[in-house]
């Protein structure tokens, strides 16, 4: 019989969007299927954003990235809010131990995020050198969940971070960002298939078999952790949730607000709360995960939040959760401010700043398939507003926002965005947010000469 308390093991990697068998991409990947098959998948799950810390600060804490103030990367000086309050330190309230194991991607102290344990140095940024690299692969990660699983190293309920640094790009001594072919198990590229916002071309290609190789090791990972969990009879008290925090690394997807970019894997299992092959067709945000995750542990909800608990799905009393998604982008290697709201049918988004038509993040820009296409992406100027008909063009290329037929529905998503931006107080309607490190660049000496 499943605990009255159980422990919460939540599994999270880097730049996976959906790209998993059970989400009908062309891959094979059994155990994180049968992860699914097993407990319940949300098709329709969205981060807040296309980008790690802040779509990962989002999901630690239940709200936006322009509420915590982790509206850019975690290593490039942006942090969240001083009174900011994640999920360890609720469930440690509650009587949980907190355990870090391998990536986080919040914070550059470590100390902040309140774990009572922490089974892995060198856990912020995945790109900072080939030790980090080595301390944070899954399969060294998972020696270490294992071990401590089959120790039963724990006094009470237990809530662990999992964080696997699979499937981020790593620069190449030739400079160009791959997935490390060697290192992995990669496919023949002829017999990978293709992107559908994509053109198919060779290089892509060549980067979606490396990538494949990264995505064995997660599942294999997912397939010992589970083994584990039998083995030692947690399964039956132990809640799994398997999620990752933005689309892959490709270009338009990391990075843009395109459904590529803002797509994330989320599954669920447990006897009790989450079981039975479910597949949930709602649209929910990585915001709502938080929130979630207390309601069914029975943990007070903090009023201080922007997500809200999905749990009536999973009980069944409904079968909708959101009218509307928002989902923003502020600072990544440059500025690129955006707000967007996505809808069942619709995608509007409002573009605040001057930049190519299509943003590639450092790691996209020199891969194999940012070469395929950047001179295509790279120089153009991107609309101010784009509006899509995600029905009659599900790949988003067709901008329809100056189309007089969707003119009351332009202006209907656009003031519903303004509405959301003033509510959660968005600097942006201030005017440009000044990068992370800002008071250091003021601090720079000037030449008075």
């Amino acid at each position: 019989m499943a605990t009255a308390t159980p422990n919460v093991l939540l599994i999270h990697c880097h730049d996976l969007g959906q790209y998993l068998g059970c989400y009908g991409a062309p891959i094979e990947t059994p155990n994180v299927d049968a992860l699914a098959a097993e407990g319940v998948r949300f098709e329709n799950h969205f981060g807040t954003a296309p980008q790690c810390s802040p779509s990962r600060g989002s999901l630690m804490t239940g709200c936006y990235p322009h509420v915590n103030g982790l509206m850019g990367l975690a290593h490039g000086e942006w942090e969240l809010n001083d009174d900011e309050r994640i999920l360890p330190h609720y469930l440690a309230e509650a009587g949980y131990e907190t355990h870090l194991f391998g990536l986080q991607h919040i914070t550059q102290d470590t100390d902040r995020l309140g774990y009572e344990y922490v089974h892995s140095e060198g856990n912020l940024y995945p790109g900072v050198s080939p030790a980090v690299h080595q301390v944070n692969r899954a399969t060294n990660v998972t020696d270490v969940v294992t071990t401590f699983l089959e120790k039963r190293a724990f006094d009470a309920p237990f809530f662990a971070s999992v964080g696997f640094f699979e499937l981020h790009r790593v620069e190449e001594s030739n400079g160009r960002y791959g997935f490390q072919r060697g290192r992995y198990d990669a496919d023949d590229p002829d017999d990978v298939g293709p992107l559908s916002y994509l053109p198919d071309r060779r290089g892509i290609r060549q980067d979606l078999s490396e990538m494949h190789g990264m995505v064995y090791a997660i599942d294999d990972a997912v397939g010992r952790i589970r083994t584990c969990l039998a083995e030692t009879g947690l399964d039956e008290e132990t809640l799994v949730v398997f999620t990752t925090e933005h689309g892959i690394a490709f270009p338009r997807a990391k990075g843009t607000c395109y459904d590529p970019g803002v797509e994330a894997a989320l599954i669920m299992s447990h006897p009790e709360l989450a079981s039975g092959g479910r597949e949930f067709d709602a649209l929910v945000s990585n915001v709502d995960v938080t929130p979630t995750l207390l309601d069914l542990l029975d943990v007070p909800l903090p009023t201080a939040v922007n997500g809200r608990s999905f749990r009536p799905l999973l009980s069944g009393a409904d079968d909708e959760h959101r009218d509307e998604l928002f989902l923003e982008m502020t600072w990544h290697d440059m500025y690129n401010p955006i707000r967007a709201i996505r809808t069942d049918r619709f995608k509007y988004i409002r573009n605040f700043w001057y930049l190519p038509r299509v943003y590639l993040p450092r790691d996209v820009f020199a891969s194999e398939s940012g070469r395929e296409v950047r001179e295509a992406y790279a120089v153009p100027t991107r609309p101010f507003e784009e509006l899509y008909d995600l029905y009659e063009g599900p790949t988003e290329v067709d901008n329809v926002a100056n189309e007089p037929r969707y003119e009351d529905r332009r202006r209907d998503l656009a003031e519903r965005l303004h509405t959301w931006m003033v509510e959660t107080d968005d600097p942006l309607l201030d005017g440009p947010i000044p990068p992370g490190d800002f008071d250091t660049i003021m601090a720079w000496p000037t030449d008075a000469g």
